[in-house]
Parts: C-alpha cells; structure tokens; sequence
C-alpha cells in the first residue's frame, strides 16, 4: 500500500493511494486514527484495517490535496552518517567499523512540494538523498532476524545538511547543523514493508534542478536496515511512527570541485525505486 498523510477539513487525514486518486480513510472508516503515527501504533491490525478500505468509493484527486510528512510527529528522527563507503571516501573520513549515529529534531520534517528555507546562519547548505525507513512496531533489543518485521514501510528523505555547522563550529555541530527548520523532508508517501522486498536493492538519486547529483543503489549501503534497528534498538526503545535516515551515496555537494550548495531558486528531487519522487523548492529566509 502506499499511504499518505494530507490536510483534510483543516486537520491532518490519512489517504490510500489508489493511481492518481487516494481513499480518504476518515470516510471509509471513521473508527480510524486520523494521524499515521496513531495508526502505526495500532499495530500489523491497523495496517489490515486500511487494506479492507481499498475499495472504498470514497476517494478524492490526489492531486487536489495538500499533502503533509508521511509522519509528522514521530518521536525520534534517528539517521545514520557515512553509510556508503564511496561517500565516506569523498568526504575524506574512514569507512566506520560500526554505524555512526546522530539525530535531526522533529521540527526539520516538511512534505513534498514544501520549501526548504536557507537560514542567513548558514551558507553552505547541501542536500542529501536518502532511504528513510518508518517503525511500526517498536521494541528494545530487537534481533536483526527479526528487524524487518518492526518495519512498517519506506518512504523519501532529504538530509538537508548545513555543512558550515556540521564540520566548522568547535566540537562539529551535527544536530544542529542538521536541524534549521525545514531541512528534513519526507514523502511523498508511505509504502507500506509488503510492497518493497528488499530494501537493501532499491535505486536512489538526487537531482538538483534535473541534473543528477547522485546516483546509486541501498545494495551499497554499509550498514543495513536490519543491521541499523538492531543496533540503535539495543540504545534506545524504538517507537511506532520513529523515523530512521538510513545514509546518503556519493555525490553530495560539499565533496564537488568547485562545491555546489543549495541556493534560492533550486528545485531537489529524491526518487528512490519503489517509492517515488520528492521534490521541494529552495527559498532564502524571510
């Protein structure tokens, strides 16, 4: 299935993409939550429940809505730093023997169509195309046999990425540098783990402005999804809705002669095979 979160009568929806139209859930069964991180915490059942509404004759344009994150309150945006070896290479540090982990607060999440907004704090801004896996049954300790099935599906992200802080302030400011209002977005949809067979061989590129920046595949990632719940689950107790930035191939802007940093007037797209495509535009602060 491919899911979606959107604006309905003023307050957050949960559509089911059917083509280019999406069964807007609250009327083919007003019992569900309206709030995918609600309905992810209702379990493998709450999924099943969606599936029963796949024939519902309540559908709308999926064109005609304004669509929101996939989740948009999760309570953890977990990502994963240097996860291909050819990026760790071109930005000059070691292939890391285990993940390297750091996080993005919840308020960078922006949706497909939404605006990457440039702080004035930051002139070295750069995009990165990633895998983002979705949690749907949390858990603590969880065995990398059984990782996958605490997936509840993939979308597209964007680890928006203020170089300048990240590698120039005293100590490396990677959260924060990670972390402007709007330099996480996700989307467009949400597909559900049945649909994707392996997410460790799904193609990945970043265009900026329809020119191909990067180009690659999750097959090189260093780390695997089940390999990286298993690790930060053996931390912190993953929750349902959790989001988790699985890394970013070569070819990111910092790592080009001369460099390439986000500017007013870009446009960047994330497609990721089986998923789709998100794109947002880049404007300069207010």
């Amino acid at each position: 299935m491919k899911l979606v979160s959107f604006l309905g009568d003023d307050q957050p929806q949960i559509g089911l993409v059917r083509g280019d139209r999406l069964v807007d859930l609250s009327q083919a069964d007003p019992s569900l939550p309206h709030c995918m991180k609600a309905l992810l915490e209702l379990g493998p059942e709450g999924l099943d429940r969606v599936r029963a509404c796949a024939d519902a004759s309540a559908s709308r344009a999926l064109a005609d809505v304004k669509l929101l994150p996939p989740v948009s309150h999760p309570e953890k945006v977990i990502c994963v730093g240097v996860n291909y070896a050819d990026h760790a290479a071109e930005s000059g540090m070691e292939t890391p023997s285990e993940p390297v982990i750091f996080n993005k607060f919840p308020t960078t999440l922006r949706a497909y169509g939404d605006e990457i907004v440039l702080s004035p704090l930051s002139s070295e801004v750069d995009y990165e195309a990633e895998l983002v896996v979705v949690i749907g049954v949390g858990g603590k300790d969880i065995k990398k046999e059984r990782a996958l099935e605490h997936v509840a599906g993939y979308t597209c992200g964007n680890d928006v990425s203020a170089r300048d802080w990240q590698k120039g302030k005293p100590g490396g400011q990677w959260l924060l540098g990670k972390s402007f209002d709007s330099f996480g977005p996700t989307g467009p949809v949400l597909v559900t783990s049945d649909e994707i067979a392996d997410p460790g061989k799904l193609a990945i590129q970043c265009r900026l402005n329809g020119e191909t920046m990067q180009a690659s595949s999750t097959d090189h990632l260093i780390f695997p999804v089940d390999e990286l719940i298993a690790y930060v689950s053996s931390v912190a107790t993953l929750k349902p809705g959790d989001l988790l930035f699985t890394g970013t191939p070569p070819g990111v802007g910092m790592a080009r002669a001369p460099a390439v940093y986000l500017k007013p007037g870009d446009v960047v797209e994330v497609e990721i095979e089986g998923i789709g495509v998100l794109s947002n535009p880049v404007v300069g602060a207010d």
